[in-house]
């Protein structure tokens, strides 16, 4: 039989409520991907649908044209915009407090106490599912997870399809890639590291578009890093204040994003162009209770709250990504 103090379940209820933006904005902030698209402000919430829109421009407008004195302009209408489409994926992390646990911590300042720390744990795990996500092919969980960036920039971006748009018929919509062994003629190594990125790096480059963000796993941190001269290191105070440390290829950041249970896939590097990338929440399940109702469990005496997420990472120009692999 379940405690029966519904008092308790509107603790974790609103503290997890009143910790709501606290926890997404430690979530953002504890991986360089998510950091950067804050930065950027594409860190968007959307309010409702099936899927979620992620508009962008396909194709040029035929009407530009050179002209002279009274000559008739064109007027024809051309389709120039459309949208991806994105599902929606959801994310819970539960938050449970047996009767025992209720009646060891009497009165409400140790409950919190015991809650808040639960929370804080629960917030910690939350932000490591995510930022694993980040990085997935959206297949884990029975395809339940996030559409991460091996989903949106494949190791061959002529297949498949991403945002439901098939690369291999759109070529607008197909992510670069540098593969080292083929395209390079040999594995990586500090000696040509540099020269392999220049060549992708000018595959990626529009006008003032190119990438501003690369995310590397640690063979490749430790390569780009033993090329360089100490005197060419530049540092990005602005990384570096957000608690990653970044050295500079061109003018993006290059960004350790392996380490100790790290994410990143072996030997690989993401060139990304942060412009055309976003993290889209909803609204409403943005790291909040799943419901305020008290939840018993049947056979137990205890209680849960469910901290929840839903949303998706979606892309407006995939042409504008990159991917460096072995």
């Amino acid at each position: 039989m379940s405690f029966p103090n519904s008092a308790i379940s509107d603790i974790i209820a609103t503290t997890i409520q009143n910790r709501s933006g606290v926890i997404a904005d430690n979530v953002s902030n504890n991986n360089a991907l998510l950091q950067r698209l804050k930065r950027r402000g594409n860190i968007k919430t959307f309010s409702g649908g099936n899927v979620i829109l992620q508009e962008l421009s396909f194709a040029e407008n035929g009407n530009a044209s050179w002209y002279s004195g009274y000559e008739t302009l064109p007027i024809a209408a051309h389709d120039v915009i459309s949208a991806a489409q994105y599902d929606i994926k959801q994310a819970a992390c539960p938050v449970t407090i047996s009767g025992l646990e209720q009646l060891q911590s009497a009165g409400k300042e140790q409950i919190i106490d015991l809650l808040e720390s639960r929370i804080t744990v629960a917030e910690a795990t939350m932000a490591n599912l995510l930022s694993a996500a980040l990085y997935s092919d959206g297949t884990g969980f029975a395809g339940k997870e996030v559409d991460g960036l091996d989903s949106l920039i494949p190791t061959d971006p002529t297949t498949g399809s991403a945002g439901g748009i098939d690369r291999a018929t759109w070529n607008f919509w197909r992510s670069k890639k540098f593969k080292a062994t083929t395209d390079g003629g040999g594995a990586t190594t500090d000696s040509n590291i540099r020269s392999y990125w220049n060549r992708l790096w000018a595959k990626m480059v529009r006008g003032a578009d190119r990438p501003d963000l690369i995310l590397v796993d640690n063979e490749y941190w430790n390569l780009y890093v033993s090329s360089l001269q100490d005197i060419q290191r530049l540092s990005s105070n602005t990384d570096a204040d957000g608690g990653f440390i970044s050295v500079k290829f061109m003018d993006a950041d290059v960004v350790l994003d392996g380490g100790i249970g790290g994410n990143m896939l072996e030997k690989t590097a993401y060139f990304l162009n942060t412009k055309y990338l976003f993290f889209r929440p909803h609204a409403q399940r943005n790291m909040v209770p799943l419901s305020p109702n008290t939840r018993y469990s049947v056979n137990q005496d205890a209680q849960v709250q469910i901290m929840a997420w839903a949303g998706n990472m979606t892309a407006s120009g995939l042409q504008f990504q990159g991917k460096m692999f072995e």
